[in-house]
């Protein structure tokens, strides 16, 4: 036995001591009951420790998960990864995470480090504090890697302590996650986001030719979130069978977000077989549709190549700024698109300034913020766009994640609260979603472990709420 068990257990041994002495005195009618009141009383909200290892996220790549301890119990986080391929000129704009960089095992990617940075010095500086101190936590984490970025500690370190640490506060007083994430963020109404369900997947996420990344639908017109997953299980299993109809089973394959990826190259052509789906099922003018198109990824020297993916093809149809715009005007009138995000590169303010002026659909920025406190202060100042994809890990704490969706809605922005391309089945951005009122979830197709544990989580809380629950539906961008 360590010694910090040994005194765990002493400790553990007085308090029950001391509270059959203070029934004893008490002359307690019910001893039992006054000495569980008593020992309740006894167990300070404090964290006692901090246990972190090296899991693997969705592709099977390395993240975090974290163990926090305190007198009442244990809490688990793991946190998403970003993109590992991520570009440099990019990734400077967002909470760094801390990888080994060691060739040798994980090609590089192992997070061995950023476990012992918890085990030890995160550990250290946070034992004896209250987790239902959110911002305290946060901060100290804050002051203790000094940089602007958290480089240092590793935003991957650092959020996942967080995450459990917000777990942790919630059950300190015994109430539902969501709940308390909405005591911290000042919300008063919970509201059930509407799921942005991903259907066909292309992109970087997929080994089709389509150059968006995603195509998605949003059950605006259902009447609660078990509704909308309904409507939206459905959609993608029609969508299923009719590229099997149309493109043999292996068009069936999915992306990284769990999409299907027909080996098709136009956004239309996408849209169509999405529209046939809708219609088969019987939701149409229920569902709107949206698009991830990422467009970062195939911006080269100001153009962007459409046919970025098809080695026969590329760099043949350069498209400008204009020409893209004149290409989500003529998408957003000939099909029911109510979002796109992404539309131009992650530096291409001029252009995604001029798109969202049309008022043809939301506009969520999602490389060109970076859920970035700077960026987003640029963006709304100059009326760049009119939407936040928030990524918990691109800011690096719970505390500084809410400060960044109270910025967006400030301004009457939509709030998206996003998954990421490495994903867990941690679930915790559900609860954050209901918490901070966002409207708008994006976690990826009903397809997988990993994102169907955030759809679940909605619906359980859903079911808590009961006759409270207020989905926020044709609300979706200001509930």
């Amino acid at each position: 036995m360590s010694v910090q068990e040994y005194l765990d257990k002493y400790l553990v041994s007085r308090k029950i001591e001391d509270a059959v002495n203070a029934a004893v005195r008490a002359k307690a009618s019910d001893p039992i009951l006054f000495i569980a009141n008593h020992m309740k009383r006894a167990v300070s909200p404090v964290i006692t420790k901090i246990k972190a290892r090296q899991i693997l996220d969705s592709r099977g790549i390395p993240t975090i998960e974290v163990d926090l301890f305190t007198n009442k119990g244990s809490y688990r986080a793991s946190v998403p990864s970003a993109d590992v391929s991520l570009a440099a000129s990019v990734a400077i704009h967002e909470a760094l995470e801390l990888r080994d960089r060691d060739n040798a095992k994980y090609f590089g990617n192992g997070v061995s480090k950023a476990v012992a940075i918890i085990n030890d010095k995160i550990s250290e500086a946070l034992i004896g504090m209250d987790p239902k101190q959110q911002s305290q936590i946060d901060q100290a984490m804050i002051d203790l890697d000094k940089t602007d970025n958290k480089s240092a500690l590793g935003a991957n370190a650092i959020l996942a302590v967080s995450i459990a640490a917000c777990k942790a506060g919630a059950a300190e007083k015994e109430v539902s996650l969501y709940k308390h994430i909405a005591d911290l963020s000042g919300k008063t109404n919970a509201v059930i986001p509407v799921p942005a369900i991903t259907v066909i997947s292309g992109g970087k996420h997929a080994g089709n030719n389509l150059a968006v990344q995603e195509i998605m639908i949003m059950p605006l017109g259902a009447s609660n979130f078990e509704d909308a997953m309904q409507m939206g299980v459905e959609t993608y299993h029609h969508l299923k069978a009719i590229i099997s109809e149309k493109h043999g089973p292996t068009g069936c394959n999915v992306g990284n977000d769990g999409g299907l990826a027909p080996n098709i190259s136009s956004i239309s052509e996408g849209l169509d077989l999405v529209i046939e789906a809708i219609d088969r099922a019987s939701y149409n003018g229920r569902i709107k549709l949206a698009l991830n198109v990422a467009a970062t990824n195939f911006c080269f020297g100001k153009k962007y190549d459409m046919n970025f993916k098809s080695p026969d093809k590329s760099g043949q149809h350069f498209k400008t700024g204009q020409e893209m715009i004149e290409m989500y005007t003529k998408l957003c009138t000939d099909y029911p698109i109510v979002s796109i995000t992404q539309p131009f590169d992650k530096d291409d303010w001029e252009n995604t300034k001029v798109f969202t002026a049309l008022e043809h659909c939301q506009v969520v920025g999602d490389d060109l913020l970076m859920s970035n406190p700077k960026r987003v202060e640029r963006a709304t100042n100059e009326f760049t766009c009119n939407a936040l994809l928030l990524k918990v890990n691109q800011v690096g704490t719970v505390t500084e994640a809410i400060e960044v969706v109270k910025q967006a809605k400030d301004t009457n922005w939509g709030v998206v609260v996003s998954h990421r391309s490495g994903e867990t089945n941690d679930s915790f951005i559900s609860d954050f979603a209901v918490g901070i009122g966002a409207g708008q979830i994006k976690a990826g197709a009903p397809y997988c472990g990993e994102h169907i544990s955030k759809y679940n989580q909605l619906l359980r809380i859903e079911e808590e709420l009961g006759s409270g629950a207020v989905y926020a539906g044709e609300t979706w961008r200001s509930p």
